[in-house]
């Protein structure tokens, strides 16, 4: 059975609301009032800050009890007991931190699948780097001339999002675009709605044959990101994407955990004659990036689905996620770099177990006697709540293990068990090893007989 030693610990201080949060509360809007308190005062990374605002009060819509804004901070309706509103904050924190599935999802790959939710292994896993490469397919050119500006929309759209999550780690983003790519999998037509359709259990068939032509994993060391726009060829259009239900997908588009996702943009059907082909395409760069973005929340992990239903959350606007949102990603990231140390860790002490006579040389023994210090640092930081130094010393942690584990010098080929020695080296100097015996074996007998031999006498 699996179990997990990470438990959540809160630490709650109250006290009263200053002059200038007050007046910040008094805003029109939660939205302003959050804002308002921002502006105010920053809060550091883990920390959390609920405001109890009275019953009575117009800042949180009718039915809403609970408000969190897009940084640190949550508005809370006061009403009923004071138990009744300890509980409602301890599911504040419960919603806006760590939580079990949190947890089981950093951690699933040492999870039985039993005991892990449907999308636990969804999210990628915790790395230094990222690439995302986002991709325009064109299977048509004869019948479409495609352009999309996807410089500026990286810099209006992706640049913010990687911006707020370069805490978490280094990202590198770029496009291409690629013709006579087609998806692999023949739609089937629909004739009452005159339309393609690519149903739900032929979508995984969809990403090897493009996956193909991307060719961005190659030479990565980091895990890569893939975003492709598909425009489907004209005897294929328009293209539609089926769920499992049958029911056309609202996006037009679907995501494959940790790979990336593919949305499939149709163009208007044209009545221009065969002559006046190739058709100019202008992508509606918004559209599609607001698709990509919420699969790259998809990918992370940054799921609202387990949300109370008298919980309003502010849309992270430009920013793609809000600040409590990073605050959980680096909590993931941070207890999974734990994990994998401790694994690689234990693989290599088995290594060094397993061949007697390896040699550990004083720059592999400094990085494991780093990454000990760094994981230990890091959970003693993190059950302090100083998140951010100990997610860097998670990093650390994660570098140094990786760095011994693979030293070119700990390679198991360069070391022989005593069997196979023998089985190498007998082969080799048995031939010239027989004449050589045999001559020290008549030497010891002609010695033996010239003692025997009495001494002739004169």
């Amino acid at each position: 059975a699996a179990r997990s030693s990470v438990t959540s610990r809160y630490e709650m201080r109250y006290r009263s609301a200053t002059a200038r949060e007050e007046a910040a509360l008094a805003a029109g809007t939660a939205r302003e009032a959050d804002a308002a308190l921002h502006a105010l005062q920053d809060t550091t990374l883990g920390s959390l800050t609920v405001y109890v605002v009275p019953e009575t009060s117009s800042l949180l819509p009718q039915g809403v009890t609970v408000y969190v804004g897009r940084h640190r901070r949550a508005l809370v309706r006061a009403g009923g007991s004071l138990a009744a509103l300890q509980a409602r904050l301890q599911e504040v924190a419960q919603v806006m931190s760590f939580r079990a599935s949190s947890v089981a999802a950093a951690l699933s790959d040492r999870v039985p699948d039993g005991q892990l939710g449907p999308d636990a292994r969804r999210t990628l896993k915790s790395s230094l780097g990222y690439e995302i490469t986002f991709s325009l397919l064109n299977p048509d050119p004869k019948s479409h001339t495609v352009d999309w500006d996807i410089e500026g929309a990286v810099n209006r759209f992706v640049k913010p999002v990687l911006d707020k999550l370069s805490l978490v780690a280094n990202f590198s983003v770029d496009s291409q675009i690629l013709y006579y790519a087609v998806l692999g999998v023949t739609p089937r037509y629909d004739k009452e709605s005159s339309s393609f359709l690519l149903s739900a259990h032929s979508l995984p068939h969809v990403i090897n044959p493009v996956e193909a032509r991307l060719g961005s994993s190659a030479a990565s060391l980091y895990p890569v990101l893939n975003f492709l726009l598909y425009v489907p060829e004209r005897t294929h259009s328009p293209l539609y994407i089926q769920d499992k239900d049958g029911a056309p997908v609202s996006t037009n588009a679907f995501h494959s955990p940790r790979w990336g996702g593919i949305m499939v943009y149709n163009v208007e059907a044209s009545t221009a004659p065969q002559a006046s082909l190739p058709l100019h395409v202008d992508v509606d760069m918004a559209r599609v990036m607001e698709v990509f973005l919420a699969q790259l929340r998809l990918l992370f992990g940054l799921s609202r689905e387990e949300v109370p239903p008298e919980f309003l959350l502010e849309s992270p606007g430009n920013e793609g996620l809000a600040d409590w949102e990073l605050d959980h990603l680096l909590w993931a990231h941070t207890v999974e770099n734990i994990a994998t140390v401790s694994t690689t860790l234990t693989s290599l002490a088995q290594l060094l177990d397993k061949i007697g006579n390896i040699v550990i040389k004083d720059d592999v023994a400094s990085e494991v006697y780093r990454a000990v210090a760094s994981v230990q640092s890091a959970v003693t930081k993190l059950s302090l709540g100083h998140l951010h130094a100990a997610f860097q010393a998670s990093k650390e942690a994660v570098t140094c293990s990786e760095r011994a584990f693979f030293d070119p010098s700990l390679l198991h080929l360069l070391y022989f068990p005593d069997d196979q020695k023998f089985a190498i080296y007998i082969p080799l100097f048995l031939p010239m090893a027989v004449p050589i015996l045999l001559s020290l074996v008549k030497i010891v007998r002609e010695t033996r007989l010239r003692r025997k031999e009495p001494t002739k006498m004169d």
